[in-house]
């Protein structure tokens, strides 16, 4: 008698997205060790990255944009205001928000990011990381509930 068992969920069938800050001039390899930290420490892979979001102050970013193409993956940025209603929960940071417009950046671009890809409400993947030139924030997407 052959069983018939459930397809497991495999670690790629995770999908999340990572927020990222960083310091004017931050190189690609700076990010893109921080972001496979992250993704590690969750378990996660590059396999499971469905996309990047910064600040729309950090668009023309190279490190950001070179990262993006390194990894296949758009950029998302948003503006300071799109970011707001991300903002609760999180700590800010004076220089951020003179810098960005934004208190935070990491934390809020992962979520608003997760959201509109997933079409629901997103939650973060634990603390940010960070490494002294850049942050970097994982925000889980929401399975499509297919009942």
């Amino acid at each position: 008698m052959i069983t018939s068992t459930p397809p497991r969920r495999t670690a790629a069938a995770v999908q999340v997205v990572a927020g990222l800050g960083c310091r004017s001039g931050c190189s690609v390899e700076d990010l893109l060790n921080l972001l496979l930290h992250s993704l590690q420490a969750h378990g996660l892979t590059v396999d499971n990255l469905a996309g990047l979001a910064s600040v729309a102050h950090k668009r023309n970013e190279s490190g950001l944009q070179a990262l993006a193409e390194r990894l296949g993956l758009q950029l998302n940025c948003f503006s300071a205001e799109e970011l707001q209603p991300y903002q609760h929960g999180v700590q800010g940071s004076p220089l951020t928000l003179a810098a960005t417009g934004s208190p935070a950046v990491a934390e809020p671009c992962a979520v608003a990011l997760a959201e509109r890809l997933g079409g629901q409400p997103a939650r973060l993947l634990g603390e940010k990381t960070h490494n002294p030139s850049a942050t970097c924030a994982l925000a889980l997407i929401a399975p499509k509930d297919f009942s």
